[in-house]
């Protein structure tokens, strides 16, 4: 019994000098994939967060909801299709998108505050964090109320985590002529952790994170070595975006990026709090 409170007590002096290191500053997590869908691992994620936040350390939390959505989207008979990886979104299913996440924002606040937490909800027109733009596929290509970030009510986000409030963001946003639009939750998060120049921007995936061309696990890589990746076809895929995405954010200021597996519990602190982590980490 001893030897395993023990470990329990070393495990948490592993994660000290990470505590002291991290303490003030400001991290940008996007919550996705199936850990948004399993009901134990929700409930990690959250705790996670809620933890970060009690140790002096600044979390904005950015979700997307695909898989809701297109549940929602089956249950109403409204096709769903993707180009290029995004959702074609009609008015239709843009409806279907803002109750959907709206949902799932309500969901996440709930569960925040149920592990002693102060959320702050960000929602399509509920505080109109993210104004947006229309996206037009390489310039030309009309998938619909898809948009990206134009820009972000930044003093908001910075007011309600000076008052210790996590701020759950929605990744939808307003536009110029009032209209809402779905934006991918990678691309809010990394733009939401350019704007805040976050200390760290933490995308969760499905996957262990880059993989070299023998599928081993690649623990942290710069911004060289990965453009040289993608290059030679060793990052594809999927891959591609969230690595091109953490690449922006570093180029514009973002301390380091780290993709992790969210089906892994209590990926976030193992990722942050331990010495070899469990992801990987992109860095200048």
């Amino acid at each position: 019994m001893y030897k395993f409170l023990i470990k329990r007590a070393e495990a948490v002096i592993e994660a000290l000098p990470y505590l002291r290191k991290f303490h003030g500053d400001l991290f940008v997590v996007k919550y996705g994939g199936s850990a948004m869908t399993d009901p134990e691992l929700k409930d990690k994620v959250i705790q996670d967060i809620v933890l970060l936040n009690f140790v002096g350390i600044k979390v904005v939390l950015v979700h997307g909801g695909g898989k809701e959505i297109s549940r929602m989207l089956e249950k109403k008979k409204i096709k769903s299709e993707f180009v290029m990886g995004l959702r074609k979104t009609s008015p239709e299913a843009m409806k279907v998108v803002e109750r959907s996440l709206s949902r799932v924002n309500s969901e996440i606040a709930r569960m925040v505050k149920k592990h002693g937490g102060r959320p702050i909800r960000f929602t399509g027109r509920k505080g109109g964090m993210i104004r947006s733009r229309k996206m037009l596929l390489k310039g030309k290509i009309d998938i619909g109320f898809v948009g990206e970030v134009d820009r972000i009510k930044k003093a908001k986000i910075l007011t309600a985590l000076k008052k210790g409030k996590i701020p759950v963001v929605s990744s939808i946003g307003i536009g110029a002529d009032n209209k809402l639009y779905n934006i991918n939750a990678d691309t809010a998060a990394s733009a939401i952790a350019r704007i805040l120049s976050a200390d760290k921007l933490i995308l969760m995936t499905d996957v262990t994170g880059v993989l070299d061309k023998s599928g081993k696990l690649v623990s942290q890589i710069n911004s060289t070595s990965a453009k040289a990746m993608m290059k030679k076809g060793i990052i594809s895929g999927g891959m591609i975006p969230k690595v091109s995405y953490g690449l922006n954010a570093i180029s514009a200021g973002v301390g380091k990026v780290h993709i992790i597996d969210g089906k892994l519990p209590h990926s976030l602190l193992l990722e942050i709090f331990t010495n070899r982590g469990i992801g990987t980490m992109l860095v200048k």
